[in-house]
């Protein structure tokens, strides 16, 4: 994202009301449990008519509030079993070509940059221990790489915890 993207997102939440009444929370946490929901049910659920319901959703979505759906899958189901963190620190001159690496990748499934002795967190998923090391070489040729392998995920994937819903209405 853009920093000016970021930036954007971030204002839309400086106002003191902010976009978090009861009714858009409940929105959130509906969509949250089931991302798939029809909008009428969504509006029976928080018990609003579907047009109001939509518009409070594209608020949500032009906000930056909710920025995708996404449809989960198990990497070890699609021939991925083998899932990696890995950790690279750049020597010089070579920040960008790191990022670029990673976006080329199609076996790296997230990329974040962050602080501390390495500059990026890299997530990889491979078919094999081989594969991995395939990925990691093409890493190694701009930097140095730590890799910790995943043996199980004891928490899994889930959505923040919601704010508590604002005394008015932010839509005024």
């Amino acid at each position: 994202m853009a920093k000016n993207q970021r930036s954007a997102r971030l204002s839309a939440f400086n106002d003191s009301k902010g976009p978090f009444d009861e009714v858009n929370v409940n929105i959130l946490a509906e969509l949250l449990a089931e991302p798939r929901l029809a909008t009428s049910e969504l509006a029976r659920r928080v018990g609003m008519s579907a047009p109001a319901v939509k518009e409070r959703v594209q608020h949500l979505e032009a906000a930056g509030v909710i920025v995708g759906y996404r449809t989960e899958v198990d990497p070890g189901r699609l021939g991925f079993p083998v899932t990696a963190f890995v950790r690279i620190r750049p020597v010089p001159g070579a920040l960008p070509k790191i990022a670029q690496l990673a976006a080329e990748l199609s076996s790296v499934s997230e990329c974040y940059r962050i602080t501390g002795e390495d500059c990026f967190i890299a997530k990889v998923h491979a078919p094999s221990i081989e594969e991995l090391e395939t990925s990691l070489d093409r890493f190694l040729a701009y930097g140095n790489t730590t890799t910790s392998i995943v043996v199980s995920t004891p928490v899994a994937p889930r959505p923040l915890p919601l704010p508590a819903p604002a005394k008015a209405d932010s839509w005024d």
